[in-house]
């Protein structure tokens, strides 16, 4: 049976979300129809700000409410220290274990082979650019410990091994495994113990 064009409409854009099939965006557009209208309202509102509201940093390439973000802005972090994260929720999980005081620098994604994703495809050359004109005199490598995490982590560490010390998370974290998945205590442990890369 074809629905009424308005609710296959919102199945078919529900679908692009990640993880949403076509039965769960059914689900989702039949939970929305039997929503009342103010929430209907609010939601499309969230939806609407969400590019309004918000910006990349240009300084660590976060999305922020404000240009610098309000670490980049904060004096009283060590700005001498570089946290490497793959992307915004990376940085708030780290953010959450309150074990950092430093800066961060978001990648914007990892190298990946198979989807033919490079160094060139991510922020990799603002970051050497950062490195170049700031003082930084700790990076620390909190990616992923996947074999894209570990890839990025290898090229990173052999383009700027000559620049800088750098420091990876420690490997408390299970392998394959992603940070923003992490509880609060493995990655505080991580952050504790990490290594130095040589």
């Amino acid at each position: 049976m074809r629905y009424p064009s308005a609710i296959q409409n919102l199945i078919e854009r529900l679908s692009f979300l990640p993880s949403v099939g076509p039965k769960t965006a059914e689900r989702y557009a039949f939970y929305l129809l039997n929503q009342s209208e103010d929430r209907l309202d609010g939601l499309a509102q969230a939806i609407k700000e969400l590019k309004q509201k918000t910006t990349i940093c240009k300084t660590c390439f976060s999305i922020s409410g404000s240009n610098p973000c309000p670490i980049c802005a904060d004096t009283n972090r060590n700005q001498q220290s570089l946290c490497i994260v793959e992307n915004i929720q990376d940085l708030a999980a780290i953010e959450g274990t309150k074990q950092y005081n430093g800066r961060y620098f978001v990648l914007g994604g990892l190298v990946n082979t198979i989807e033919d994703i490079g160094p060139e495809d991510l922020n990799i050359d603002k970051l050497v650019k950062l490195i170049q004109t700031q003082e930084i005199k700790e990076i620390i490598l909190a990616l992923n410990f996947t074999l894209e995490g570990e890839t990025t982590s290898l090229y990173l560490s052999k383009i700027l091994k000559n620049h800088v010390k750098i420091t990876r998370l420690a490997k408390g974290l299970p392998a394959g495994s992603d940070l923003e998945y992490a509880d609060e205590t493995t990655l505080s442990s991580a952050f504790k113990y990490r290594n130095e890369i040589k």
